[in-house]
């Protein structure tokens, strides 16, 4: 029984040092330093020949995914890149040597020619995800697919039925399942370590610029148009939640809605956009003239010139014509941002999940209740308490980047596609699909007020 090893094994079980665990800075991806893991090489050899790929969709993530192929170019090759965006899909092709005759405007072109790669990497926007992956699977590509999956869960399923009919590779972009942080909160609740596992709350603390950016003003803001954010940003977190408790969720009942972010709240003298004029402009927190021109907070999204002194002018005629510029109180958004979901498990387990849009802070936080100790940390690092002893441990990782998770998932993703092998996957689509159904179910329960039964 796990709450019987000694401390030496226990710290060995925790892995104090991080186990050779090297990371890569990755520039110009977003306004932040991001860190990839490198993935072990002696675990992760390369294939006889690299897996050939074709990015759709050049934006933040086909650069992290399509930066391990620029750092492991004898493991995966980029082929072909498809963007409308003009400087996206000429950046692409710069980095990856990109044939001019592999340069598409739409995802739908690419399909327009014979099959000419081994497999697919699917970033497109999220209502743009069931298009590609269907017309892929049909061509037999295998896939490398963004999540969410899709944004309905008919179409997850009819995504899951063609998979399995074509018998391809199709890794779904669950990254938290490949972050040293979870693997080891999970390897800890999995061996015994804390007893018996009774419950879990966890988290997920979205940042409140972030919520503005991404949800209320960004590509994510309506969920009509895209896919409820109990997907869009939580996907994540159902599914490391079912991925460390080990068993399927049976019900579910939510909560949430659209508080702040809403006409009714507008302060006196706002305009529809902080540009034109706004009385309040310096006293509020979510001015986009604060977050994008004067701190050049999240201005990846705006591809900006290369060219310092042109960005400021650039941004100013972005915040004139998109929505990054325009008032958060009257935007035509409807995500809810605050999200409580309470889940049962078909082993007893419950867990509590909170997404929660007003904090100071990102970084997801997890707390880990069993009957002989319990583990709480913040995505970087956890304390583990024995209730026997009172003695704590702690462990820690110094990553960003999803944790650590990103290039560790596209170095298995290599390694099942080289060798036609999804057992190799951590997060296949069968197991990511009942995930995706966990989230539409909460999206369901929050709107009709009841607890729902999840149907698999």
């Amino acid at each position: 029984m796990g709450k019987n090893l000694s401390r030496r094994d226990l710290l060995k079980t925790l892995g104090l040092a991080t186990g050779g665990l090297l990371t890569l800075p990755l520039q110009g991806l977003a306004e932040t330093n991001i860190r990839l893991h490198i993935p072990n090489s002696e675990l992760n050899p390369a294939p006889d020949k690299p897996v050939t790929a074709i990015t759709l969709g050049a934006g933040n993530r086909g650069n992290v995914y399509g930066e391990y192929a620029a750092k492991f170019p004898e493991h995966l090759k980029i082929v072909g890149v498809a963007d409308p965006i003009v400087i996206r899909n000429q950046r692409y092709c710069q980095r990856h040597n990109i044939p001019v005759e592999n340069s598409f405007v739409t995802w739908e072109n690419v399909f327009e020619r014979a099959k000419f790669a081994d497999a697919i990497i699917i970033t497109t926007p999220d209502n743009l995800h069931f298009g590609p992956c269907m017309k892929a699977l049909a061509m037999g590509y295998d896939i490398l697919l963004e999540k969410p999956i899709a944004p309905t869960e008919k179409e997850c399923r009819d995504i899951l039925a063609l998979a399995k009919k074509t018998n391809r590779v199709v890794a779904v972009c669950h990254v938290l399942r490949y972050s040293p942080y979870f693997v080891k909160l999970r390897e800890l609740i999995q061996n015994g370590s804390i007893g018996k596992l009774i419950s879990v709350q966890h988290l997920e603390p979205i940042q409140h610029i972030h919520m503005s950016h991404s949800y209320v003003r960004g590509n994510w803001h309506n969920s009509k148009e895209t896919t409820p954010i109990i997907l869009a940003k939580s996907c994540h977190d159902l599914d490391i939640l079912r991925w460390m408790i080990g068993s399927s969720c049976e019900n579910i009942a939510a909560f949430g809605d659209l508080k702040w972010f809403k006409n009714e709240n507008k302060p006196a003298g706002a305009t529809p956009r902080c540009i034109d004029g706004c009385a309040v402009e310096k006293e509020c927190p979510y001015s986009a003239l604060k977050i994008y021109y004067r701190d050049r907070q999240r201005t990846y999204v705006f591809d900006l010139p290369d060219e310092v002194e042109k960005q400021g002018e650039f941004i100013l005629d972005r915040l004139r014509t998109t929505n990054y510029g325009r008032c958060v109180y009257q935007m035509d958004n409807d995500q809810p941002d605050h999200y409580t979901t309470n889940l049962q498990f078909s082993n007893g387990v419950t867990a509590a999940f909170s997404m929660e849009a007003f904090t100071s802070y990102e970084g997801r936080r997890t707390r880990v209740m069993g009957s002989h100790g319990d583990i709480v940390g913040d995505m970087t690092q956890f304390t583990y308490t024995n209730f026997l002893t009172g003695e704590k441990t702690d462990w820690k990782l110094t990553s960003d980047a999803h944790g650590g998770g990103d290039w560790n998932l596209v170095s298995d993703w290599v390694k099942a596609v080289s060798q036609q092998n999804s057992s190799l996957l951590s997060s296949s689509i069968d197991v990511s699909v009942e995930s995706h159904i966990i989230g539409f179910t909460a999206e369901k329960s929050r709107l009709s007020g009841k607890v729902k039964k999840v149907v698999l």
